[in-house]
């Protein structure tokens, strides 16, 4: 049933897809400024508790009812039930939306619109970038991207009982850019166990994203990137993530950018060829014989628990 879930779910996120900032943001920054509101005097501790009572019940809720719904009513009611939260967790379409559209202004070379496009999903300026820049930040958009809105989903999705470890994702992702990337008075400390929260939470399924790359790419180059220069990032499992992918792909990401009318220092990331419009592609291979590996294992679990 997992299985499946996953297939429907991303089926009907591709022909009907979930438009998350009308649909799913507004009722999380809701909750999110209502905890603020009533916890936050700049203290860590506090965020801490605004956090759990946050996060947690709605985990909580999502298990007892899937509980219910598969023991007390119908194993297809609880099936629904998957795919609805498999389908407001994940975004697979937020990421190909900006990513082709980028993909064909780069080919058409219109740089302008290129430019404004990778502004906008990364909320920086770049009207400065060269056709390379954008490329290279286009696949590293996309590199975090897919594992954020896909991968992690179905890593957590799989061994956390089903929907509550994707709902369980989701909410803490979200938390960690609303509350721990905010410049509001007493956000520093208030909202630092949010990025911690959410680190430890991503820090295995990174990881299997990182590896499954491996597998899928360059596996040698994937595994040197990742172990020489993930630590040179400055957020380490966004370095994990991008070092894995770029080496995966035999590209090379990260370095000086244009951002903001400012130049942006950043280390090297990957080897190989410097990121040229091709490379997207390739990314986009990467991507589909990942799903194919995951569905691949979950069909060999789904196999060995019927024959034992």
């Amino acid at each position: 049933m997992t299985l499946f879930s996953l297939v429907f779910a991303l089926l009907l996120e591709q022909f009907r897809p979930l438009n998350a900032a009308k649909v799913l943001y507004p009722p999380l920054e809701a909750l999110g400024d209502f905890f603020e509101s009533r916890f936050n005097d700049g203290q860590a501790r506090h965020g801490t508790i605004a956090w759990c009572l946050m996060v947690l019940p709605p985990v909580l809720l999502v298990a007892i009812v899937y509980f219910l719904l598969y023991h007390a009513v119908h194993p297809l009611a609880a099936f629904v039930f998957n795919i609805a939260v498999l389908y407001c967790t994940m975004g697979f379409r937020h990421v190909s939306h900006f990513f082709t559209r980028i993909h064909a202004a780069l080919r058409a070379q219109d740089l302008p619109t290129a430019r404004s496009l990778i502004g906008e999903w990364r909320g920086h300026l770049h009207d400065q970038s060269s056709s390379q820049e954008i490329t290279r930040l286009t696949l590293e958009n996309g590199i975090i991207g897919a594992h954020r809105q896909v991968f992690a989903i179905i890593i957590l999705f799989v061994p956390l009982a089903g929907p509550c470890g994707a709902v369980l994702y989701r909410m803490s992702e979200f938390y960690a850019r609303y509350w721990g990337t905010s410049n509001g008075i007493g956000m520093q400390d208030f909202g630092s166990f949010a990025r911690k929260a959410f680190y430890y939470i991503d820090w295995l399924p990174s990881r299997i994203t990182a590896i499954s790359f491996s597998i899928v790419g360059d596996f040698e180059d994937a595994i040197y990137c990742w172990r020489m220069q993930s630590e040179k990032w400055p957020e380490p499992t966004e370095g994990v993530l991008l070092a894995s992918g770029a080496g995966a792909l035999g590209v090379r990401l990260g370095q000086p950018i244009h951002q903001s009318s400012e130049i942006l220092e950043r280390p090297e990331l990957g080897t190989g060829d410097e990121a040229e419009i091709e490379y997207l592609q390739s990314f986009v291979g990467l991507v589909r014989r990942t799903l194919v590996l995951y569905f691949l294992v979950m069909m060999m679990m789904g196999i060995t628990r019927l024959v034992s």
